[in-house]
């Protein structure tokens, strides 16, 4: 081969890896909605800088962390620490949050099909609330708010209906996997329902609520990855991206305050 020949093939060579290096690829587990809308919104930002983020739709909360846990997928977007906590101590976990990974809070809401307001509910009314410990005393809490049930320690945030300790209205909980709670509001007098599964229902948290959890929720929704992954750099891009006024502004004219951004 020609000296010519020689250094033509390696300049080709070398494009061929820089082209593979810069085409890292990121696969993330997210729920339909908002995640997946949020994430795709920025998978051209990201490509430009190299990274090929495939996002993966989940309807559930646990098949996204058991793919990151048996390293199907990189990361997921779709829960709150609350959540990640109760699941890490359940399964014996060790997912965490991405630092600076927190992107929006979806305030929680109270639906009805056989009520307008909430003085309209009736003694024995029956209640349906998410089943997994983190949703279910962030849905209790809410219903103490508005002055329903008092909880034994309003501090404990997995608190269960068995925490209750006063119930005048003498309501009935129903708990639910979450995914479940709009198919169940033609059966119940009031669900208490994610704001992502609520969207998907089209039910509008701002208009449809019959109360809702305020802007300061401490809820926030956060990208999360096994802890070995947590810093690396395509992952670290993601968060970044994330975090741009482009995303502000695309979550608050897209949903309309029904998810808030949290950054």
């Amino acid at each position: 081969m020609s000296l010519k020949k020689a250094l033509s093939a390696i300049a080709l060579a070398s494009l061929a890896l820089g082209a593979h290096a810069a085409d890292a690829v990121l696969k993330v587990a997210a729920s339909a909605v908002p995640h997946a809308e949020i994430l795709n919104f920025v998978k051209p930002q990201l490509k430009a800088q190299g990274v090929d983020l495939q996002v993966r739709e989940f309807s559930d909360y646990i098949q996204p962390n058991v793919a990151v846990e048996d390293k199907q997928l990189d990361a997921n977007f779709f829960q709150h620490q609350p959540y990640l906590d109760s699941y890490n101590k359940d399964r014996k976990s060790s997912i965490v949050a991405v630092p600076g990974g927190k992107v929006h809070v979806e305030p929680f809401g109270a639906y009805s099909k056989k009520i307008k307001s909430v003085s309209e509910l009736k003694d024995g009314a029956t209640i349906a609330i998410p089943n997994d410990p983190s949703n279910a005393g962030r849905a209790l809490l809410l219903l103490q708010k508005q002055g329903l049930i008092t909880l034994k320690d309003p501090r404990v945030i997995t608190s269960t209906p068995i925490d209750i300790v006063k119930n005048t209205k003498k309501l009935k909980f129903r708990e639910l996997e979450a995914a479940l709670l709009p198919r169940a509001l033609d059966d119940v007098d009031l669900a208490l329902i994610n704001t992502n599964y609520a969207i998907e229902a089209k039910l509008n948290p701002v208009k449809d609520a019959l109360f809702i959890e305020s802007g300061d929720s401490p809820y926030a929704n956060l990208v999360a990855a096994r802890r070995d992954r947590a810093s690396d750099p395509s992952i670290q891009k993601l968060v970044k991206a994330l975090h741009t006024p482009e995303v502000k502004r695309f979550i608050q004219e897209k949903y309309q305050g029904a998810i808030v951004p949290a950054f």
